[in-house]
Formats: structure tokens, sequence, C-alpha cells
């Protein structure tokens, strides 16, 4: 019997702290995706000493909601923005970037070329699936803001209400039905 109960208990305890995972992919798996691929690519910038990106994965990511978005409506990469990882992307080859003299990691070329001179972490870049830019986002977001954020993208909800209306109706109006289509509804 103190068995039976402990294994409940134990059961209830990982289940709830189970947190929900987002099936990330290397940049490499997501430039050698084909013609068919129809999912938007959310490519995640960060760098290992970035205290918001941490956080981000820690709280943001983990978010059962996030999660689920990121993993049925787009290829979701994780993209270290300082690493040497050498690819070819939309037909372009892009390299790493030696350590500098002072031992500090360069910045990926890639990094540079999508994001530009925008140095902050993180940064996020979701592309169409024929690889174009979309839409690039910057900064730390709490996983409600970036529920809404991604659904208002996933959505094409961009095309019926300024970002500012549709925070005002998300929770009541647009919540709800997102929920059900990611089959979280309760």
């Amino acid at each position: 019997m103190k068995k039976a109960i402990l294994l409940l208990v134990l059961g209830a305890l990982l289940g709830g702290s189970a947190m929900a995972q987002v099936d990330w992919k290397t940049i490499q798996q997501a430039a050698a995706l084909d013609s068919t691929n129809q999912k938007m690519i959310f490519v995640d910038f960060s760098t290992s000493w970035c205290g918001w990106c941490k956080r981000m994965d820690r709280e943001t990511f983990n978010d059962q909601v996030v999660s689920a978005i990121l993993n049925k409506y787009f290829v979701p990469v994780k993209f270290n923005a300082e690493g040497n990882d050498d690819f070819i992307w939309n037909g372009a080859r892009f390299t790493g970037t030696p350590a500098h003299a002072n031992g500090h990691p360069g910045t990926h070329q890639f990094k540079t070329i999508i994001l530009g001179e925008k140095t902050g972490y993180p940064s996020f870049a979701i592309f169409t699936p024929q690889r174009t830019i979309m839409q690039i986002l910057e900064g730390y977001q709490s996983a409600y803001d970036f529920q809404k954020i991604l659904w208002y993208i996933v959505n094409n909800d961009y095309v019926r209400y300024s970002f500012d209306n549709y925070s005002q109706i998300f929770d009541e109006q647009i919540k709800p039905d997102m929920m059900r289509k990611l089959g979280l509804a309760r």
C-alpha cells in the first residue's frame, strides 16, 4: 500500500513538473529542408553568455503554449550567434568568424547578414518556408507576450488587426481558439 501511494505521489510530482520542450533543430538541418517544407523557420540567435537568452530558455521556451506553437507551426532553430558552424542558406555560404585577438568569440557571419548591426540578444528571425525574412524580433519576451506575438504571425492576424488592438482582444477573443487549435483547451 505504501509503495502504491508513493508511486502515485511521485507520478503526480513528475507529471506536474514536466516542462514543455521545443524540438530545436540545427541551422544545418533547417538549411537542408527541401521545397516540400511548408513551415516557417524560427531562428533563435543567442550566445552562451547571454543571461536573457538563458532566462528565455528556462521560462519562455519551456512554456507549454510557446513550445506547442513553435513545434506545430515552425521549424525552430537554436543558433549560436558566436559559433563557427559552416552552412549554405539560400545558396549563400556562411562561415563562423574566428575569435578576436582578445580571445572573445567573433560574431557569426549569418547573424550579421540577417540581423544587421543589431547586437542585442536574444534576437529572433522568422523566415517564410522559402527562407525569405518575414520578421525580426528583439529582446527578452515573457511566455505570455511571446504566445501573443507568435500567434499573431502564425494566424496572419497582422492582416486584420493592429498589434495594439490584437493585444486588447487576445485573452477573450483570440486565445480560446488558439488553445483549441493547439489541443490545449481545458
